[in-house]
């Protein structure tokens, strides 16, 4: 693989940052650092969208400007994503002097080659969409299904952007490439969305829109959201219509947009068809994914169910963001809802990262120490006496084909169930020291075979340290370190052979890579 680019939708800086906006950067993040683990040359984009008539009415409100109110929350937006250690390569803000010139040149090729023209027009327009709905969409009120408000009806001469003309070529590029939607259920209903497309506004008339980039040659009209906020992907890396940046050549297209699932319209109609418009090759795949209820609801203001994306770490006094990352990036199937509850995360990390994966390394361990005096011994390998232990040669086997599952799901974007498969031998391994009984096996004076059983759980414990690694960064180099275990080995060069022979730790060195979140001790130990 020579190169992985990723993007997550930029998010609208009308308010702060919530959980849900926390879940797509978690599983984008999560994504990426996997490629990281696959390739030398991974791209990670992410930032905020910040023109339209939502930010310039709240601004308005407050009595500030529109810039002054998307430079406070967009800082808000970076703060959130550095506590919870997401890890990107760019931040790109729609403001940004570089993105608004491009857009403008981006719209001034396409009126040029005549898919965008000018249009009177009625419709009914939704602020929360930011976009023009058909009658049918409504429910039977006449509400916005999204946003559960009444459409206003908006009368303007508009650009419209020739959508109806890539229809045809949307539907094929849909159909040929199965992949190109995540997951592939959603695909059928873009090919519905498609049956009755028609033309789309991509500009506002000034009068009504002042806070937007202004088309050339007519400064009376706003260049609307969706050309201006779908662009970021390749403005972002150099691209203005006249020359392509090196940096564009090298990642574009997208290996993947990471979107939740109310804005895969826009990102599998317009975007493909303002990119044909461009004569530029489509991102490979568009990675859909669910909405997160907080216990069970719909999170909503007037509910007061709304959290922020720290407000967990904050709750549990939490040293790191881990435990928060494995848990959002671990709640739902691909492309499928996922719920957040206080009582489950803890259950659920508790269960995992504690007493499962944790606790198997700090026993391990710790009978090393005990009885080994921290010692690799040597011979004690499986490759010296495959023989010697019952199930310890099938157990690396198994820890070496779990990372090839594990990438076949990352293939598919399925990452809760990568995670699955990562518990999956954790527990296979925590089987496999209660069927050998380590400390049995010292008591009865068999040290050969008590030496190799400890060595195997290590060499295990490698594996899973550089899976679970995208998930849970901290605890991975945590855990690497007490292994002394180099965790910037690629994936493809893992191997059963991690561990050298010789003193590998003392007593002193062995810590818990997670504590129980309702431990004394991990109370203690965040208060101190």
């Amino acid at each position: 693989m020579d190169k992985f680019y990723i993007t997550t939708a930029i998010d609208y800086v009308n308010g702060a940052p919530h959980i849900g906006h926390a879940y797509e950067k978690i599983i984008t993040d999560v994504i990426a650092r996997h490629y990281s683990q696959r390739t030398d040359d991974m791209y990670f984009l992410t930032g905020t969208d910040e023109h339209g008539i939502k930010i310039q009415k709240t601004a308005a409100a407050k009595g500030i400007t529109p810039k002054e109110l998307c430079d406070e929350n967009a800082q808000k937006f970076k703060d959130a994503w550095n506590a919870l250690d997401i890890n990107y390569n760019q931040f790109i803000r729609t403001t940004d002097d570089y993105h608004e010139k491009a857009v403008q040149k981006i719209f001034k090729k396409l009126v040029e080659k005549g898919d965008i023209y000018k249009h009177s027009y009625e419709g009914l327009y939704c602020q929360g969409c930011e976009c023009f709905l058909n009658p049918k969409d409504l429910t039977e009120d006449g509400l916005c299904p999204d946003h559960l408000k009444k459409p206003e009806v908006v009368k303007e001469e508009n650009y419209f952007f020739k959508l109806t003309k890539y229809k045809d070529a949307i539907i094929k590029h849909i159909k040929d490439n199965p992949d190109f939607i995540v997951p592939a259920f959603r695909a059928n209903e873009v090919l519905n969305q498609l049956e009755d497309i028609q033309d789309i506004s991509v500009s506002r008339a000034k009068s009504n829109v002042q806070w937007g980039i202004d088309v050339l040659d007519d400064p009376e009209q706003s260049i609307y959201v969706w050309i201006d906020a779908l662009s970021n992907y390749i403005t972002a890396l150099g691209y203005d219509t006249e020359t392509n940046s090196e940096k564009y050549n090298k990642y574009w297209p997208a290996d993947v947009h990471v979107i939740g699932k109310d804005i895969l319209k826009f990102h599998s109609i317009y975007w493909p068809a303002f990119l044909m418009a461009l004569d530029l090759p489509l991102p490979k795949h568009i990675f859909a994914h669910g909405w997160i209820t907080i216990d069970e609801t719909k999170m909503s203001k007037s509910l007061g169910n709304v959290i922020s994306p720290t407000s967990v770490i904050e709750n549990f006094e939490l040293k790191e963001p881990d435990a928060f990352r494995y848990y959002m990036a671990t709640s739902a199937p691909c492309g499928r809802d996922g719920n957040y509850s206080d009582d489950d995360f803890k259950e659920k990390v508790n269960a995992h990262l504690a007493n499962s994966m944790g606790n198997l390394l700090n026993r391990t361990l710790s009978m090393l120490v005990k009885y080994f005096d921290g010692e690799i011994k040597e011979g004690s390998k499986v490759a010296s006496h495959p023989e010697l232990v019952s199930g310890s040669l099938e157990l690396l086997k198994k820890a070496l084909g779990t990372v090839k599952i594990v990438e076949n799901h990352f293939n598919h974007f399925e990452i809760a169930e990568a995670a699955q498969e990562i518990m999956n031998i954790v527990d296979l391994t925590n089987k496999f020291v209660t069927d050998n009984a380590p400390w049995t096996l010292a008591k009865e004076e068999k040290m050969a075979e008590c030496a190799q059983v400890l060595t195997t759980v290590l060499e295990v414990m490698c594996i899973v340290a550089a899976l679970i690694y995208p998930y849970c960064p901290n605890i991975a180099k945590s855990m690497a370190k007490q292994l002394s275990f180099d965790l910037s080995v690629k994936l493809d060069d893992l191997t059963a052979d991690n561990i050298k022979n010789g003193k590998l730790i003392s007593k002193e060195e062995i810590t818990p890579v997670f504590l129980r979140v309702d431990s004394e001790l991990a109370d203690k130990s965040s208060k101190k």
